[in-house]
């Protein structure tokens, strides 16, 4: 099934088969090689721009959680497996500079890389890019830190295997 316009559809990522190849969602490894960056497309709705016909300046962190979620998902897990098994990741720190306006129906691109891992903190890197129309543009840097809690909002340590999977990527070689 298609996505649905402006769903995220991860451009790139671990254990993603490229477009044509054999095998498909059932050929993706259990756990995937971690990649240092992954790139969720969004395809900029009417309702995100505001009256000047810009996106409207919030959007932009709702497309870092979207790069974010997926880059998590790229892992060979999600965010609701992690809230199930108990771990609720906070935003602590959101920093955005804007570099140029996003229009109604640009594809966008939202690369996405780990930062720094922590105990109890991962902090989250974008570049929010403008594919098309062309050329392509720079529109927005963005860094989130994110705090582990506990059901009842107490910091608490990130589960060992998470973390050691955030670890290998941000290990791996560049």
């Amino acid at each position: 099934m298609p996505p649905m316009p402006n769903a995220a559809t991860p451009a790139t990522g671990p254990g993603r088969p490229a477009a044509g190849a054999v095998g498909g969602p059932a050929a993706r490894p259990a756990h995937p090689a971690p990649a240092r960056e992954t790139v969720s497309e969004i395809r900029v709705r009417y309702a995100e721009a505001d009256q000047m016909g810009f996106v409207y300046h919030a959007h932009y962190l709702v497309w870092c959680d979207i790069g974010r979620t997926e880059f998590i998902r790229g892992l060979g897990t999600s965010y609701a497996e992690l809230e199930r098994g108990g771990l609720l990741l906070a935003v602590a720190d959101a920093r955005l500079r804007y570099l140029a306006p996003a229009r109604y129906d640009d594809l966008v691109h939202v690369h996405t890389r780990l930062e720094q891992v922590r105990s109890r903190a991962v902090t989250f890197g974008y570049d929010i890019v403008r594919a098309e129309p062309g050329p392509a543009a720079r529109l927005a840097t963005a860094t989130v830190a994110l705090v582990a809690l506990d059901a009842n909002g107490s910091p608490r340590t990130l589960p060992r295997e998470f973390r050691a999977r955030l670890e290998a990527v941000a290990s791996a070689p560049r």
